[in-house]
């Protein structure tokens, strides 16, 4: 008999299906924990629509990875049991994808403790650093009290947890057998369904965040790219592949990326909250600390930093509360191609490329308070010429484009991959908002 599933409107995708079993996860406190994690951070001070959740972010990632897969197993003939279980261990990877996320998303990750104070077992990394969102995910989904939901409700389909993070982690533990099917091994195809220049966390958030903030800057042909992905083997391992005809459409997905770092992801409006932030923690730094606890963790959520900011003797974390924000005066762009942009509150004739640091120390110097503030953004995290590249599941570039029946490394395919290599990165000054018109004076007078 077929499982019942309990049917999701989504204003994205339309009607997402769950399982019941999958609806026991989905009511874990790991994940309902998301509903009060906004998925773009601070940015709705800017765009008001922009008060979407990770938790729905989650439910359209899981849609997202699953279409892929039944797109792409196709193309092979396997048992009913296998293919099941791969497809389930994948949508529970993308349903969990960013379980780990710190209140506000990305914006309070820099207060995360070292990652060797999180007890993630087999999936502990050896180097010594901070800790991401993705290792308090995998400690939620392995070591955590969903792993036994997880094992009591997916046995039967030969799914465990550990399965689910290797797909996260982008790893297995021990020799990966598990995942090799018919002398091929999925584990990479299924990392890059969720993780990748081509994955379903990506082509989700980019469609759900501009409906919300609404900006037509994120849209691309998410039907077409599904439509023409395709499989590569190399080597007894199985990769993404896309038809070249989706070249264009690619291409397309690319600047979406592109276009919302510029307008929404690093609008300076956030970014001057972003930057107080990190003064408040300056501050008061025993306040902003993450525990390592998973169970503590799982407390934190944006009610329970908007508590703290309303509570705390902090000047910054009071002007956060109120909503006082300091005011961008200035703001210097570096893009990838080598070009260079100036955006200023007055006119700034006669004068080339400004320093922010000595222009806030002009301001400063005058009795102005001035913070500078820098982001950056690019069009691909995965593919930096010249720099350290994020290890490739068993070597391989990060997709593959397909074209006569010949598979291509994508960079070496899409030339507008390597024009926009690199990073945008904006450096911005910010001032009192009470000393706007004195700074304006005063960049006056410096041009």
């Amino acid at each position: 008999m077929k499982e019942k599933t309990l049917q999701i409107r989504d204003p994205i995708h339309g009607t997402l299906q769950l399982s019941r079993r999958e609806v026991a996860v989905v009511d874990h406190p790991a994940f309902q924990r998301l509903r009060l994690i906004k998925q773009l951070g601070l940015a709705d001070l800017a765009y008001p629509g922009a008060t979407h959740t990770r938790y729905a972010h989650g439910l359209g990632t899981q849609h997202v990875a699953t279409r892929m897969l039944q797109s792409l197993l196709r193309h092979f003939e396997l048992e009913a049991s296998e293919a099941k279980r791969l497809v389930q261990t994948l949508r529970l990877a993308a349903l969990f994808h960013d379980l780990g996320h710190a209140p506000l998303s990305h914006t309070t990750e820099r207060f995360m403790p070292m990652v060797s104070e999180l007890d993630l077992g087999p999936f502990a990394p050896t180097e010594v650093r901070r800790a991401t969102h993705e290792d308090y995910t995998l400690a939620i989904v392995a070591r955590s009290s969903l792993a036994d939901v997880i094992r009591a409700r997916f046995e039967a389909d030969g799914v465990t947890p550990e399965d689910v993070a290797a797909i996260i982690a982008g790893h297995a533990v021990g020799d990966g057998a598990r995942f090799v099917i018919q002398g091929r091994d999925w584990l990479p195809l299924l990392v890059q369904c969720v993780s990748s220049e081509l994955d379903a966390d990506r082509m989700d958030y980019l469609l759900r965040d501009s409906y919300y903030a609404g900006v037509p800057y994120g849209r691309y042909d998410h039907e077409w790219l599904l439509d023409n992905l395709l499989p590569v083997e190399e080597g007894g391992h199985i990769f993404l592949g896309l038809d070249a005809r989706a070249g264009f459409g690619f291409e397309d997905y690319l600047l979406s990326r592109h276009h919302m770092f510029l307008a929404v992801y690093l609008n300076h409006i956030p970014i001057a909250y972003e930057a107080m932030l990190a003064r408040y923690h300056l501050d008061a730094p025993e306040e902003l600390e993450l525990p390592a606890d998973v169970d503590a963790y799982l407390s934190c959520d944006d009610v329970f930093l908007l508590h703290r900011l309303r509570t705390s003797r902090s000047p910054w974390a009071q002007r956060m509360a109120q909503r006082r924000a300091y005011k961008m005066v200035l703001e210097v762009r570096q893009d990838p191609t080598g070009g260079t942009g100036i955006s200023a509150s007055v006119d700034l004739p006669g004068r080339g490329t400004p320093d922010p640091e000595e222009v806030k120390d002009s301001l400063q110097a005058q009795g102005i308070p001035a913070l500078v503030y820098t982001v950056k953004g690019s069009v691909s995290k995965y593919f930096n010429p010249g720099g350290s590249q994020p290890p490739a599941a068993a070597g391989a570039p990060d997709l593959y484009v397909v074209e006569a029946g010949q598979s291509f490394p994508v960079e070496e395919y899409v030339p507008l991959y390597r024009r926009y290599a690199g990073s945008v990165e904006l450096a911005r000054v910010y001032v009192d908002p009470e000393r706007v018109d004195e700074a304006k004076a005063a960049l006056r007078a410096m041009s």
